[in-house]
């Protein structure tokens, strides 16, 4: 049931057609091969499972099939560091509502210092904007600690009205400041946010009403 605007994005399914061979990865992830019709919650959904059972490979897949950067940022980041995201992102079929975000942002916590650097990197260069930085508080985020930096994206780059997609957003932050999160999140769902999460966290987890698929090896199941 869609809640003012929302969802922004309704359901995620493979694009089976072409696909030669199951037993490679992307498509030998359980999770990624029974991938069909994966409902998503107008306010929060969750991945959820352990490590290397394919969950952030979906997410990050989801996020540069909706346009964002693999390494993470809004849809205006382009840099590139690494390329050690998979092709998995142009076999998704993405099923989006009429209505479209104003806002966006895919954090990936591994890649968090990748995105800092460009910042600084194009707030270096010449132009008659205002610096991206000031977005985010104005302080760069290398000056503060990696739990710190996380906070401050939360509280200042992301808006409202947005589709955030984040994986494992807790990392190096402690349970009052995944509190914290988890409070700015509620903010920003009022705001007519939707939030697509990879979490290993409970805390995170307890929000009200959230979808909470568990990843496994035999794909993904929505549990209570």
């Amino acid at each position: 049931m869609a809640i003012g605007n929302r969802p922004f994005l309704r359901e995620v399914s493979l694009k089976r057609e072409g696909i030669e061979s199951y037993s490679k990865y992307p498509f030998s992830i359980p999770a990624v091969r029974e991938l069909k019709d994966l409902v998503l919650n107008p306010d929060v959904t969750f991945l959820v499972g352990e490590n290397g059972c394919g969950k952030s490979t979906l997410l990050e897949a989801i996020a540069v099939a909706w346009g964002f950067n693999p390494e993470g940022g809004s849809k205006n980041f382009r840099f590139s560091t690494r390329a050690s995201h998979s092709d998995l992102h142009t076999r998704l079929r993405l099923t989006k509502s009429i209505h479209r975000p104003r806002d966006g942002f895919f954090l990936r916590a591994e890649s968090f210092f990748n995105v800092a650097t460009d910042i600084e990197r194009l707030d270096d260069e010449p132009g008659p904007g205002p610096r991206i930085i000031d977005s985010y508080g104005g302080l760069s985020l290398h000056e503060q600690s990696h739990g710190e930096a996380f906070l401050t994206l939360m509280l200042e780059r992301l808006h409202g009205h947005g589709l955030y997609i984040l994986d494992e957003p807790e990392a190096a932050l402690s349970p009052s400041r995944q509190l914290a999160v988890l409070r700015r999140i509620h903010q920003l769902v009022e705001k007519d946010s939707q939030f697509i999460i990879a979490t290993h966290s409970p805390i995170l987890m307890a929000f009200p009403k959230a979808r909470i698929y568990l990843v496994d090896g035999t794909g993904y199941h929505s549990v209570r």
